[in-house]
């Protein structure tokens, strides 16, 4: 004997207004969420995470860009300087500020 009905908590499915089957698990909840928001444009392109263990721990920190850039510093004071160079990677990242047109220092 077979068993032609699929199980209840199985699968119930609906016709969307296409024609195609649409398949949705009975008895979990759905909600449709609206469009999101138009983005402006901007997007990241860089990180910089610092992590701080404890008060009595040693600092580290990370930068990276999706220009290629991979820096990591260990330490109180190389931490500092990477926020630093960080922030001046900034003015010359090629992502962020095209290099045509500028004149070689």
């Amino acid at each position: 004997m077979t068993n032609e009905q699929p199980r209840a908590a199985m699968l119930g499915s609906a016709a969307s207004d296409g024609g195609a089957l649409k398949v949705v698990a009975e008895g979990v909840p759905t909600a449709v969420r609206p469009d999101p928001p138009p983005g402006d444009g901007r997007h990241p392109i860089a990180w910089l995470h610092i992590y701080v263990p404890g008060r009595s721990a040693v600092p580290s920190a990370t930068s990276r860009c999706l220009c290629g850039r991979d820096r990591r510093a260990v330490g109180r004071a190389r931490v500092l300087a990477l926020i630093d160079d960080h922030q001046a990677h900034r003015h010359t990242c090629p992502l962020r500020s095209p290099q045509e047109g500028r004149t070689a220092a």
